[in-house]
């Protein structure tokens, strides 16, 4: 049985008024309007709701038992209207973020800050990892937002891409090399290094752009972690490429050289939402501030 939410608004009404002519009046209804509600209320239920008395009308024992549920029904669907209003205004909900882990150094702390600031109320879950992963999160619907990044062009596929920024890369080597302190140079010039990288596979990592012009980095160590990188490079061990949003936490002891813009690799940074979901307001909020701290930070 699906009653629809007018009966029971009228059938209330009524029962708080006594009166089928009070209650129409109360309703902005005419009363032959209210009394054929509350009849196919009546069927609906099987059983007379009210005593029409010679003077208004009483709640039957049927009318009685049903009222409080009644009641409850326009509780209910009260409070999914503060609830929804809350989402609408940002005074309420969740909003599920993820971010490989360089977008973590400034872009994504700052966005957080900032919508924090704003939009208080709204609970905020973070996930760091890979793009893959964060794809895959999207995908399973266990994601709201994702940021994620592609090399030359790779194609990112299963969501919706918001553009942020194009990274430049600075390779970074120990305070005393030959090259530290430059204003920039050529790829060519670290030819004879030993890079610490994240695989041993140049084409798996930040090197890949620079493998079409014909650079073989000679890999020295494995180090997938941020940190590690940073200390291998301070104990002489190698250079290591460093993103444009992971330069400003870079430790004191090594050394940033920016790379010439026809040597530099670049990386495409979105931010990614579900394909074919309707964004909530809380991820188009965060999402224009996303785009206002990556124009900051590149500009």
């Amino acid at each position: 049985m699906q009653i629809p939410h007018e009966l029971f608004k009228v059938f209330r009404s009524v029962a708080r008024h006594g009166s089928f002519t009070a209650a129409a009046q109360a309703l902005g209804y005419t009363q032959s309007a209210v009394s054929r509600q509350v009849q196919n209320l009546e069927e609906e239920w099987g059983a007379p709701l009210f005593d029409r008395l010679p003077r208004g009308v009483r709640l039957t024992e049927a009318g009685r038992a049903l009222l409080p549920h009644a009641e409850a029904v326009d509780d209910r669907l009260r409070t999914a209207r503060t609830e929804l209003d809350d989402l609408r205004t940002l005074d309420g909900g969740r909003l599920r973020i993820g971010a490989f882990s360089t977008a973590d150094a400034s872009l994504v702390p700052r966005t957080l800050a900032a919508f924090r600031s704003r939009h208080p109320a709204v609970r905020v879950t973070r996930t760091e990892g890979g793009s893959a992963l964060q794809l895959a999160l999207l995908a399973g619907g266990e994601l709201d937002l994702g940021v994620v990044g592609t090399m030359c062009g790779q194609p990112l596929e299963g969501c919706d891409l918001h553009h942020l920024l194009d990274e430049r890369m600075y390779v970074a080597v120990p305070r005393g090399h030959a090259l530290a302190g430059r204003r920039s140079a050529r790829l060519a010039e670290f030819a004879g290094e030993e890079w610490i990288a994240a695989s041993s596979r140049p084409e798996e990592t930040l090197m890949s752009t620079a493998l079409a012009r014909g650079f073989r980095p000679r890999t020295g160590f494995l180090a997938a972690d941020w940190i590690a990188k940073q200390g291998f490079v301070a104990a002489g061990l190698g250079v290591t490429l460093v993103p444009e949003l992971a330069a400003s936490s870079a430790r004191a002891d090594i050394a940033l050289v920016p790379l010439r813009a026809e040597d530099s690799p670049r990386r495409q940074v979105y931010a990614a939402t579900p394909r074919g979901v309707a964004p909530s307001a809380a991820v188009a909020a965060f999402l224009g501030l996303l785009r206002s701290v990556a124009a900051e930070l590149t500009g």
